[in-house]
């Protein structure tokens, strides 16, 4: 048996001053919702989000570069529905490459960290 069980959370990284880019996205657009950090952590800056079997945290990196090859790989229910809700909000999206047993492509968060949807068919 493999000693590892699942992911807990994925980590991206975002600039100073952040945070409120960061919720109008995951919260907003992508429809997650912001959980609280530990007051031991809060003090770094960044916000943490969650839905359902998944969790981002967005935390603060002082010499940021976005992630354009490195990325999660976000399962979702409709992403034909996400894809126009992202469009009216300005979000491009880009169609993957084939893979069968999913229809996927990229988009950005809003600090230019790559985020590739997926959906299953």
């Amino acid at each position: 048996m493999s000693a590892v069980t699942g992911i807990d959370h994925v980590q991206l990284a975002m600039p100073h001053g952040g945070e409120p880019h960061a919720r109008r996205f995951w919260v907003d657009l992508m429809r997650l919702e912001e959980v609280a950090k530990p007051a031991h952590l809060a003090v770094n800056g960044g916000c943490w989000f969650a839905g359902e079997g998944i969790a981002i945290h967005c935390g603060v990196e002082d010499a940021f570069l976005p992630a354009r090859r490195a990325h999660p790989a976000l399962l979702v229910n409709d992403l034909a529905k996400l894809v126009a809700r992202l469009g009216k909000a300005g979000i491009r999206f880009k169609p993957g490459k084939e893979l069968d047993g999913y229809i996927r492509g990229d988009i950005a968060d809003p600090f230019g960290n790559r985020i590739e949807l997926m959906q299953k068919v």
